[in-house]
């Protein structure tokens, strides 16, 4: 909840101003049935109707200064409420986009999604009802009970009776009931993560014909949110049938003792009208409560679940010269007896850690100078896209040492050290956007440098073919791109910057021969003061590469050039005879 507070607390004046002005709105609210005892008890026994018709008019001011005082209440709460959820869902987008490789990995991408929908969702609500509801109920309670004491200790003492009672339900089952909607959430995460998968893998399920296994594994999923969903509400919904029952009770008992009272002189007939109508305001005034713990206890369980991320400390900070490590050797790019595994042992911040496995990378060595290219090769899971991972710093190395230009990532800022690469990984993302946009991708770029990627890349031959060019607009994800057609676009927008490091990332698996080599020419001849990192499943992407690296089970099984590594390393010439259909001797 401090997480709530610490927003709202942003906009305290617009906070104070609702609050004071649902204040006023819940007394004259209080005034109304004090004035009809009044008329009833006092004014029409008189039988003078000017004054019957001042106190009438005086009732339907106060009614009508209640009726637009709570509606500007709530229109400002509302507001208020929508401002600290943008404030939250703000922060909560920077500190994801800012979580380094393995913070990411340990939350989860359906936890974060979840955290930034329903969670946001959850505080906007409590947000809304601290400033309007959180006023108006206890005032309700509260002052419904004053009134009453005033009008007649005795028939009020009925409720006041009933009050600790009711109160102390309310408190515990709010305390069962905050573990209750922490486990619902989880199990939000959980239907999120298989709803993300069907849809972003809907091909491969209808290709293999498994919609009705989806179909049941979603359904898995649901119901067990659902049970913990309707478990929890179910012992947050005991408060207010024990509520109505104990005050009916009280009513009925109101009733009948001030009837008594009533006849024996004690007491005025408008006196047991008024009461009526206070119980039913104690009564709504109980109900929000019970309805103000449920949503805090939500709120609280949701605010939990995005403080761990924000409260997630920055696990790769910069490096001091000092503290940095210096490299052994030249080379622009240099790898040094590197080693690395995900999630060994290690947690963040926020309680998580990610499962022991078996290392990534282990000894890994390399040095490439500006101008130079450097071909990565290898099965499935050898760890080429690792290496490529290590270089942007997405995540830290476990022992040894990358360098850049001659310093240790760890000594760069994040972004002037990703500012030195063009990437494209091998599951870029084309956004719902124009082409021109894809390419520059907010970056400012002349038209003139948008225009020479588009062509390097191998890309004009079609963009130059559709009507609108370069401000044709891609769908989301590039559906309306071939899978050739989106990672020439993806290769564009590497190039368009100028990088002193371009790495494709088995960027042209849905290339034809022909276009790959043509690409690779352009790069070759455009730029040349550019270090080429080339993660490839084909021997010929990487042939002509200055120095190819070979992969095998997170190891380097072979470095050197094309012709070298056929005589020296076994599975590079292996893969060599099967691919291009050669024999070597």
């Amino acid at each position: 909840m401090r997480l709530i507070a610490r927003a709202m607390g942003r906009y305290k004046g617009a906070v104070a101003l609702c609050v004071v002005v649902k204040l006023f709105a819940t007394l004259s609210e209080l005034m109304l049935p004090y004035i009809l005892e009044h008329i009833i008890d006092t004014v029409a026994p008189r039988g003078d109707l000017p004054l019957a018709v001042f106190w009438g008019a005086l009732m339907f001011a106060a009614a009508l200064v209640c009726r637009q005082l709570n509606v500007a209440a709530n229109r400002r709460g509302v507001r208020n409420a929508h401002n600290v959820s943008y404030d939250i869902r703000q922060a909560l987008f920077q500190k994801t986009a800012s979580l380094s490789g393995s913070q990411f990995d340990a939350f989860g991408l359906p936890s974060l999604i979840s955290r930034m929908t329903s969670d946001s969702y959850n505080v906007q609500s409590a947000a809304q009802q601290l400033q309007t509801l959180c006023v108006r109920a206890p005032m309700l309670l509260i002052g419904g009970v004053a009134v009453t004491l005033v009008m007649d200790a005795p028939l009020a003492l009925v409720l006041v009776a009933m009050l600790p009672v009711l109160v102390a339900v309310v408190l515990a089952v709010s305390a069962r009931g905050l573990p209750m909607y922490r486990r619902v959430q989880h199990k939000l995460d959980g239907v999120v993560r298989i709803m993300r998968e069907n849809i972003t893998g809907i091909r491969v399920v209808k290709a293999l014909s498994k919609t009705e296994y989806e179909k049941r594994r979603f359904q898995r999923a649901n119901g067990a949110m659902t049970d913990s969903d309707i478990a929890a509400g179910t012992v947050m919904a005991v408060p207010s049938p024990l509520m109505q029952l104990c005050l009916n009770g009280g009513l009925a008992l109101v009733v009948f003792i001030g009837a008594g009272r009533v006849n024996a002189g004690a007491l005025e007939p408008g006196v047991i009208l008024a009461f009526l109508t206070y119980f039913n305001m104690i009564n709504m005034g109980l109900m929000g409560l019970s309805r103000i713990f449920m949503t805090m206890s939500r709120a609280a369980a949701s605010a939990g679940r995005i403080g761990q991320v924000l409260q997630a400390e920055e696990s790769q900070r910069v490096l001091s010269p000092q503290a940095a490590k210096t490299p052994a050797g030249p080379g622009f790019l240099r790898f040094e007896h590197v080693d690395f595994s995900y999630g060994e042992g290690s947690a963040d911040s926020s309680g998580f850690a990610g499962e022991a496995r078996e290392k990534a990378l282990s000894g890994i060595s390399f040095s490439l100078d500006r101008g130079e290219s450097l071909g990565i090769i290898g099965p499935t899971g050898c760890g080429k896209s690792t290496i490529v991972s290590l270089l942007l710093r997405l995540y830290d190395a476990d022992g040894g040492g990358v360098f850049v230009d001659g310093r240790d990532v760890r000594t760069y800022e994040k972004d002037e050290l990703r500012r030195k690469f063009g990437v494209c990984f091998q599951s870029g993302m084309v956004f719902q956007d124009s082409l021109r946009g894809n390419v520059d991708f907010g970056r400012g770029l002349e038209e003139s440098a948008l225009r020479a990627a588009v062509e390097d890349a191998q890309a004009a031959e079609y963009i130059d073919a559709l009507e609108d060019g370069l401000d044709h607009r891609a769908d989301i994800k590039g559906a309306n791109l071939s899978g050739g057609q989106k990672q020439r676009l993806l290769v564009a927008r590497a190039l368009a910057g100028k990088p002193e490091v371009l790495i494709l990332d088995d960027s042209s698996s849905a290339l034809d021969y022909r276009t790959d080599a043509s690409l690779r020419r352009a790069i070759a001849r455009n730029y040349r003061e550019t270090a080429l990192v080339l993660v490839a499943q084909r021997v010929s992407s990487v042939m002509g590469m200055s120095r190819i690296l070979v992969m095998d089970n997170g190891r380097c099984v072979g470095y050197g050039a094309h012709e070298e590594l056929l005589e020296t390393c076994a599975p590079y010439r292996e893969t060599y005879q099967m691919q291009m259909g050669d024999t070597f001797s």
